[in-house]
């Protein structure tokens, strides 16, 4: 990560031996779904890939260095590598933070392709009018798209993550400023009242249950929060990978997908649907104005897109090398943020292993 990241640290399987397809995460073999249900899930190994095994044990030592609990690396839907740390089991489930702002971007994809609401809708169409403090001209402005881009223009620090009415106040117009902000969440009422069912009925039926997830939804500190085993955060992001087809059933369509996973805005390149997007060349980092110059994580694919949580919870899903990455655990420096240098750090053990 780059040095200008530990300035906002306040707020917020390796080289190849050979020269065959199958040596490169690039391999052209058909994606792999794992079944439903059970504990089956076909894996790789280290050889069978060619990359090199010296690399695996130092990646392993800096993730239980760093406090991880769960990792996983798949290659075409197989595992290359499975870990677990400190205790924590396979069996175990542990919450995404806002790597889960992803699950609710998705979801909304599949509300619109079901009929249910228009993300080019104003947010009170659903809601009603009064969802903010903001005067009714100003909160009629902020569309389902706001909300999925963090472009309400709802102020972003000064009322923290709550999202009552008293605190969604004024900062600027939806659309003319980017600001990471937990007001997102009310895109899950949205999809409640636009489907007549409670938001997490919604997602077991439509996404967890489909993709053969576990876990469930809680709040905490305001924040509604997903928690699930290892495994199930890596069939959402091999959902992800396959561009939102699981086996044969398209769970949200193509377009949406694309849509969520390239630049959703002018402001913050870096950012799509609730998705940070490697390899632009700027982005703002959460409750900051500036633009930084450069990817997010020089280290990684610059086609990589990512579903990033405070202590660290990563999804990284990369099309060019097939390859998702998952990382659950503590905060990797005791640093409450979505994104430091662990990132950087993390790529470059992870580069080891097939370059």
């Amino acid at each position: 990560m780059k040095k200008t990241l530990l300035l906002f640290l306040i707020f917020f399987p390796i080289i190849s031996c050979g020269s065959s397809d199958e040596e490169k995460p690039t391999s052209n073999e058909n994606m792999y779904f794992p079944p439903l249900t059970g504990d089956i899930w076909e894996s790789k190994t280290i050889s069978n890939m060619n990359w090199n095994p010296t690399a695996v044990q130092p990646l392993l030592d800096y993730l239980e260095l760093k406090h991880s609990k769960g990792f996983i690396i798949l290659v075409n839907g197989k595992i290359i590598l499975e870990n677990y740390f400190n205790g924590h089991l396979a069996t175990t489930n542990w919450y995404w933070a806002s790597a889960g702002k992803t699950l609710t971007s998705t979801v909304t994809g599949i509300a619109e392709q079901e009929g249910f609401l228009n993300i080019n809708n104003k947010v009170s169409n659903y809601l009603g009018t009064g969802w903010t403090s903001l005067p009714l001209a100003k909160e009629n402005l902020i569309t389902n798209k706001n909300l999925l881009t963090m472009t309400s223009g709802i102020e972003d620090i000064a009322n923290g993550d709550c999202v009552t009415p008293d605190c969604l106040t004024y900062s600027a117009d939806a659309g003319t400023r980017w600001a990471y902000h937990n007001v997102y969440v009310k895109l899950q009422d949205v999809i409640a009242k636009a489907t007549g069912q409670t938001y997490s009925n919604y997602f077991n039926t439509k996404l967890r249950d489909k993709i053969g997830m576990n876990g469930s939804w809680f709040v905490l500190d305001n924040n509604s929060v997903y928690a699930s085993t290892t495994r199930s955060m890596a069939r959402f992001g091999l959902l992800m990978l396959n561009k939102g087809k699981w086996n044969s059933e398209q769970i949200v369509n193509e377009n949406y997908f694309n849509a969520a996973t390239t630049t959703s805005q002018s402001i913050n390149l870096s950012y799509g649907y609730l998705w940070w997007l490697n390899g632009k060349s700027s982005y703002h980092l959460p409750q900051s104005q500036l633009q930084l110059p450069g990817s997010i994580i020089p280290s990684a694919p610059n086609d990589m897109f990512m579903a990033l949580g405070k202590n660290d919870q990563k999804i990284y899903v990369v099309p060019s090398k097939k390859m998702v990455v998952i990382r659950m655990g503590d905060a990797a420096d005791n640093v409450n943020l979505a994104l430091s240098d662990f990132d950087e750090t993390l790529w470059q053990k992870i580069n080891a292993l097939y370059q």
